[in-house]
């Protein structure tokens, strides 16, 4: 009887450690989810623009910064988005997925600004250490701009066109990858353009994001707009990146990129889909192209140095 008492008590510490195991591994599954990998490949293009042609690769500090914008930024900035869309995203079939982000539970949630604080507070100390005065400077800046979209109150994020024009948050990854590496700012040109792509992806994002925002009750420009407005909006704001990136940058591969998104969205709203919702499956191959492109580029970026200097 001894015997068989000792071996249930070791099947049952046995599961009691399966079960620990199984929860830190679903915790962490939840965690990268969260921070959408999906859009890592875009922060990391936006972080290596401003390095072009530099000597910075056998540097830790670009490695630290090249990782921060990645999984802790993203944790930073989609976990807040999460946590105040968890009516939403209980509507939209893209959530729960590396893809599109996480669909965490109530308890997941409730922890969840707890978990953004502890990933976020080795890279406040890093980079103050680093940067001195203007590492708690740019936590404050980014932590400023996600909680004017994401507070209760008044989010920007359900006001027009405050939702689309707080994108320009994302231009401090910019700032924060010519702190790190100790390369100038980039020219205003480059930040205007920037700020515009931030701002003409998340309009699309919104217009794909239609139907369950909707049913949630929240307002955004796609939903004021209608999706061919939407798209409207989208080609006129292409169609000036495009001739932008020509005059100012004369940079033939981006604008060539851009003249190719104004065909197709022209295509799209006129004759393909019009003012109808995109398929799943439309949705999830934008996703897949956008990070291939993003990721397939980023070497060129750096090597070619562009968008880096005006007339160039």
């Amino acid at each position: 009887m001894v015997g068989m008492n000792e071996s249930v008590a070791g099947q049952g510490s046995a599961g009691s450690l399966c079960r620990q195991v199984a929860g830190v591994r679903e915790r962490l599954i939840f965690w990268l989810k969260v921070s959408r990998p999906g859009l890592w490949s875009t922060t990391a293009w936006f972080y290596m623009l401003p390095l072009g042609q530099r000597p910075v690769f056998n540097h830790w500090t670009f490695w630290l910064g090249l990782g921060y914008v990645m999984f802790p930024l993203g944790f930073l900035l989609y976990g807040w988005n999460d946590i105040g869309d968890r009516e939403t995203d209980q509507f939209n079939q893209r959530k729960d997925t590396f893809l599109f982000g996480a669909r965490g539970t109530p308890a997941q949630l409730a922890r969840l600004p707890l978990d953004i604080v502890l990933v976020q507070l080795p890279f406040l100390i890093l980079f103050t250490a680093l940067l001195g005065w203007r590492g708690p400077l740019w936590f404050v800046a980014m932590t400023t701009a996600n909680g004017l979209y994401n507070n209760r109150r008044f989010p920007f994020k359900s006001h027009p066109p405050l939702d689309v024009l707080n994108q320009a948050g994302y231009l401090l990854v910019f700032v924060l990858s010519s702190w790190i590496n100790g390369v100038p700012q980039l020219p205003a040109a480059t930040f205007l353009f920037g700020a515009l792509f931030a701002m003409h992806s998340h309009l699309f994002a919104e217009v794909m994001d239609i139907e369950p925002d909707r049913r949630a009750g929240r307002c955004t420009s796609a939903l004021l707009l209608g999706v061919r407005a939407s798209k409207a909006v989208l080609i006129a704001m292409l169609l000036f990146e495009t001739i932008f990136v020509f005059h100012v940058f004369h940079n033939w591969i981006i604008g060539g990129v851009l003249a190719l998104s104004v065909a197709w969205f022209t295509l799209d709203a006129t004759v393909i889909f019009g003012d109808r919702l995109y398929p799943q499956w439309l949705i999830r191959l934008f996703a897949f192209g956008l990070n291939a492109a993003a990721m397939g580029s980023l070497w060129w970026v750096w090597s070619s140095g562009a968008l880096t200097q005006v007339g160039r």
